[in-house]
């Protein structure tokens, strides 16, 4: 395997990055059925964020940029977001590379916690991030869904307080 080195995003990576926000807001797409309009054009929106503490790209020797994390400032704490590796190099221990630097970088700047919202369907991510450390739930989201005849909804989910919640 080709060295895979985690950097400082720079303004040459727009183009990958932009790719790359692209995959996961279409992997959003597809387990939620969501828009099939422009799904990289969030990306610029994003790097304009006053309270973004970094972003960083995992760099492959011979494919260039094929993964992306970055760093939401909350107070004393932070968010990770996105968390992102191409699907070529998907399982290859890139992700882990990615939030263990994101995690060295917040433990740098004396913050107190990391929190990452990964979609609940997507459960190779959750498993991921569990197995990076992941693994106190601070908070949820629920959503009632207006229009259950269009969605195709998982009907296994998970149980919380002895309540089954659908994801």
């Amino acid at each position: 395997m080709s060295p895979v080195t985690v950097r400082s995003y720079r303004p040459a990576d727009h183009a990958a990055g932009r790719r790359l926000w692209s995959e996961l807001t279409n992997q959003h797409n597809r387990m939620y059925g969501g828009p099939a309009d422009d799904a990289g054009s969030g990306f610029e929106e994003y790097l304009t964020r006053l309270d973004l503490g970094g972003l960083w790209v995992a760099e492959h020797a011979d494919d260039g940029v094929i993964g992306m994390v970055g760093l939401v400032m909350r107070g004393r704490g932070g968010e990770v977001e996105p968390v992102v590796v191409t699907t070529s190099h998907r399982h290859k221990g890139v992700g882990r590379r990615l939030l263990r630097h994101v995690a060295a970088e917040a433990k740098k700047r004396s913050m107190s916690s990391l929190t990452i919202s990964p979609a609940s369907r997507n459960v190779d991510a959750i498993r991921s991030l569990h197995a990076a450390g992941y693994d106190v739930v601070s908070s949820f989201e629920l959503t009632m869904d207006l229009d259950r005849q269009q969605h195709v909804w998982q009907q296994e989910g998970l149980e919380l307080h002895e309540l089954p919640f659908r994801s």
